[in-house]
């Protein structure tokens, strides 16, 4: 009796039904299944909107341009190539979008400049540092060290910044960078290395 509730147990586990990954959402969605768009909302959302952010500085206008992403997936879902990455294309769109932002303000340095050195906040900082088990010092000193990051990426020139975002936090590829950017995989590589030197030089004096 006990052998074959195991085996009824084993058959169950291999039964339960696997998360569909992006692509197979975005052919079930172009299948008439309205739902998995707000699947893959809820999967990217959070991470667009942080993305922009750290690309452009400023937090309510990465909400504006997150919300635009996602009506321009929409739009043009059925000219997705589901033989790429849906990652890649989204975070393109996204990138795109944040480039025409700082375009944009380059016309005006005195927002720019305001908005790239306005105080972050504890709770949309990029990098998760704290843990509930440290003690409080512990903590305050991983708070600082999470601002000391983006204050030090905000320096940092925008192609220059968009790449070490995408490589440094988002944890992209150099080919997804390449694609994603529209640029050539050498220029991805001397742009990384030339961002995080850059990154040394500026957060070097802070942390000393």
């Amino acid at each position: 009796m006990k052998a074959t509730r195991e085996r009824a147990d084993r058959s169950s586990t291999r039964a339960a039904p696997q998360p569909l990954n992006d692509n197979q959402l975005v052919e079930r969605y172009l299948a008439g299944e309205e739902e998995q768009f707000r699947e893959l909302v809820g999967r990217y959302e959070g991470r667009i909107v942080n993305f922009i952010q750290r690309s452009i500085g400023d937090r309510e206008r990465a909400h504006d341009l997150a919300q635009e992403t996602f009506i321009r997936v929409y739009r043009h879902l059925d000219r997705f190539d589901q033989t790429k990455k849906f990652s890649t294309w989204i975070y393109t769109i996204a990138s795109n979008l944040a480039k025409n932002e700082l375009r944009n303000r380059s016309r005006n340095p005195v927002v720019l400049y305001q908005t790239l050195t306005a105080t972050w906040e504890d709770d949309h900082r990029p990098l998760q540092f704290e843990d509930s088990s440290m003690k409080p010092d512990d903590m305050f000193r991983k708070r600082h060290l999470a601002e000391l990051v983006e204050r030090a990426a905000a320096e940092l020139p925008d192609h220059h910044r968009e790449v070490f975002i995408l490589r440094e936090i988002e944890g992209k590829s150099y080919e997804e960078i390449a694609e994603i950017t529209d640029t050539q995989l050498g220029t991805v590589k001397s742009r990384l290395n030339r961002a995080r030197n850059r990154f040394a030089q500026i957060i070097g004096p802070w942390l000393e």
